[in-house]
This record gives structure tokens, sequence and C-alpha cells, in this order.
């Protein structure tokens, strides 16, 4: 049984600070660049709290960690971050782009508490694997400041849209707190707090089966200070903060649902030859070839390409590959019903993934790239937008890009909710949830 609760959210003061200059991208995505302009834009700008930087002095009593905890105090104090009177869930509505197209879209969803359940209680399922040291540096972050800056991303699957329509009705007010992201992406809020509304939000959650879909990491740390807390208590105590989550919670049949494809770069490989892996790759794999001779040529055959790989992949399995040279390559799978001989130790939904395909077929199978290798990023790497794979190509950067259509949503319900996960970077849910429009105060 799903439990969603109401709280009384940490916010920041938009009165004396611009949201604009305060928030930021989700720890895990904010590069150095990125990094120092948050840290630029304001001197109350969550970075210094989400993920700070290390100075050459630092010590057991004043790092990272520390300086995020003094921080989140000082701005309780100053009034720089204000904790709303009244116990709500919130509404959170995302209008966006989506990147490479004119079509905009709205993700609406809401913000609540939500209680810790193990994965083998079949209440939260993940759809992929965690790395140990993301989880050892969000749990120390965890230990100092006692609060939840970022949100984690869950999907529910409610057909009837129950929560939808009072979401919508919600709406209809002005909003709590709005702005603008760095990637043109609205972020609009709204505080419910009547009592029968949110009494009809939590008992059509009540029977859910919650999917992580962005937030593994996090997830998983919040289960482990729990658990610590916890141990310290000596007993289990259902009401202690420390027993839930901040969660932001999806339904799955909306439009607004997102999944962009993350590409994958070869790099570093021994005796890597184009021609010798497309042979290979004829094993599983008919291929295509779309060559040009001039740059007009290169994008007229390019704009087709991106085309073909959409079309056939609506129909079947499709990779794109490019190598350098005068040509981009489609690889389509021969045979479908082959792939159980081929796959044996892995699901018929997993089977069905282009990325499952691209990683046992071409990757292990054509090129000797096992998953450990993977995992170590020794020899591929990941890029989201397929023009800098491209690019990273010609500039030589990286020997071959693997291109990929986006996995569906309703794909990674399945697997999910079947126990299994995914590979490393198969989904982007786009776009992120903001870190520090609401804060949950342990």
């Amino acid at each position: 049984m799903a439990e969603i609760f109401p709280f009384r959210a940490i916010r920041y003061d938009a009165h004396r600070i611009a949201l604009e200059k305060a928030l930021t991208q989700p720890y895990d995505k904010i590069t150095p660049a990125m990094q120092d302009a948050y840290y630029a834009a304001s001197p109350y700008n969550l970075i210094s709290i989400e993920k700070g930087k290390a100075l050459p002095g630092d010590s057991p009593e004043n790092n990272v960690y520390t300086r995020a905890a003094r921080n989140f105090e000082d701005w309780l104090a100053q009034g720089v971050l204000v904790q709303d009177v009244a116990p709500a869930i919130y509404a959170y509505f995302q209008g966006y782009e989506i990147p490479g197209t004119n079509r905009r879209l709205e993700r609406r969803g809401f913000i609540a508490l939500g209680r810790l359940a193990n994965y083998e209680e079949k209440i939260v399922f993940r759809h992929e694997r965690t790395l140990t040291a993301p989880k050892a540096d969000r749990l120390e972050l965890l230990r100092h400041l006692r609060a939840q800056t970022g949100q984690l991303f869950l999907l529910y699957d409610d057909p009837a849209k129950r929560i939808d329509a009072l979401l919508q009705e919600a709406a209809k007010q002005p909003a709590t707190a709005e702005m603008r992201d760095e990637y043109g992406v609205t972020h609009r809020l709204w505080a419910i707090s009547d009592t029968p509304t949110i009494a009809r939000i939590t008992a059509a959650m009540a029977d859910q089966k919650l999917i992580i879909a962005d937030g593994h990491h996090r997830y998983e740390t919040a289960l482990a200070y729990r658990d610590e807390c916890r141990a310290k208590a000596g007993r289990v105590d259902p009401d202690a903060p420390y027993e839930k989550a901040m969660w932001t919670c999806f339904n799955i049949h909306q439009e607004g649902l997102t999944i962009l494809p993350t590409h994958r770069l070869l790099r570093n490989l021994a005796n890597f030859s184009m021609e010798k892996f497309l042979k290979a790759a004829s094993q599983y794999f008919n291929w295509y070839a779309y060559p040009f001779a001039s740059p007009d040529e290169r994008a007229e055959s390019l704009a087709d390409f991106r085309r073909d790989l959409e079309r056939r992949g609506r129909a079947g399995h499709t990779i794109g590959v490019y190598g350098g040279g005068e040509a981009f390559f489609l690889l389509v799978l021969r045979n479908t019903a082959a792939l159980e001989q081929l796959l044996p130790d892995i699901s018929p939904a997993q089977r069905l993934l282009d990325v499952v395909l691209l990683h046992r077929l071409l990757l292990h199978k054509c090129l000797g790239i096992t998953a450990e290798k993977v995992a170590a990023e020794s020899n591929i790497t990941y890029e989201r937008e397929m023009d800098a794979a491209l690019a990273a190509v010609d500039r030589g950067e990286a020997q071959a890009a693997f291109l990929l259509n986006a996995v569906g949503v309703k794909q990674v319900a399945e697997i999910a909710l079947a126990g299994d996960v995914m590979p490393q970077k198969s989904t982007d849910f786009y776009p992120k949830l903001l870190s520090g429009l609401c804060i949950y105060g342990l």
C-alpha cells in the first residue's frame, strides 16, 4: 500500500530572491560549468547546499557537507528559506519544448511525502541499478543537512486520471511559485492544503505501485538513512520523519511524459574498424548506408538517416551507427524470433529494447565490450544530443557513435514491475525536476 502525506515544505522566499537565481538542476546533472554559473548567480543559490565545491583546506570539521548544513541553518534564520504554515500537497506542472522539435508539452504531477518501502515490499520499483559513490556522497550530505532538497521522480498508473482532475482544478488559481529555468522550461507550483482534496489524492494513491523514473540513488540513500536512524533509535517509529521521503509523482497516462534517448560513444577500442564491425553485425542485422560526398549531401543524408531511424524504429529494432568517413549506417534486426536463442538469460521484455540489443549483440558479441567495461566507461561514454555525438566522432574524440530511439514509458513500467532492470543510462526523462523548489526538513 502506497502511503502519501501532505507536508510543510521549506521554500525560497521569492520576495527575497528570484527563483531563477536560487534553484538548480539535479545534482547529477550539474557540470563544473553549471556549478560555477550557479555560484555566480547568487550567494543564496542552492548549489552551495546541493553540490558545494571542495576547498584545499577541507577537514572533517569544515567541508562541503558541514558548509551545506551551516548555509541551510543560516538561510532559515535569515528568512531566505521559509517553511509553509499549512501542510500541503503541491501540484507541480512543467511546460517545455521537446529538444530538437517545435513541439511543446506540459507534464503535470504533484509533490508530497511518501512512506519509504524496500523494493521487496513491491510498492516502489526500480528500473536501474545504482552506483556506490553517488550514494555515499548523498548519504553524507543527508546526515549533515537532515533535509531533502532534490526530488524523487515516481510514476503511477491511473487511467481514470482521478488525481489529474484534482490537480487541474488547483491550477485554476494563481500559482504559489513560478519560474523559467536555463533550458526554457517553465515550472509552476500550487499548494493544495484543503483537507478534502488531500484526502482524495491520498485515497487514489493508496493502491498504486510506484516506479522510480529518476532518482534511484536518492531513493536508496533515503532508505539507508532511515535504517541508520532506526538502528540509533533501537526501534521502528512509523511517524518518524526519516520514514518518509519527498516524492514527485506523475501519472503515466498523460501526453506530457517524454523520454529522450541517450546515445553511446565508442572510445579507446584497439583495432576498431567500421568495415569489420559491419561484417560482424551482419550476423544479426541488415545494414543500410546513407553515403555523402559533400557538405550539402551530408546534410541531406543525415536528414534521411534521422527520419528512417525513427520510422523503422516504430516497426522494428533499429540502431544507427556513424564512424566518421562518408556514410551513416542503419542496422535493422533481421530476425526477432532468434532473440530467445541469442539472449536466453534475459526476459522477453528486455529483448524488446534496442538498448539491450546494442549492449548484448553489438557491443559485447561484435566488439568484445563486456558489461563490466561498460560500467567502468572504459570504452563507452554517453551523449544525449545526436548532433553532439556525431561531432565527437568528426573531431576524433570518439571512434563511433551508436544512435538510439527513445524507450517508451510503458516499456519502462513493464520491466520495473517485473522486478527487472535496464542497462545503465537507458532512460532520460525530460525535463528534470528542479532541486530546491520544495525542501523536506527532517
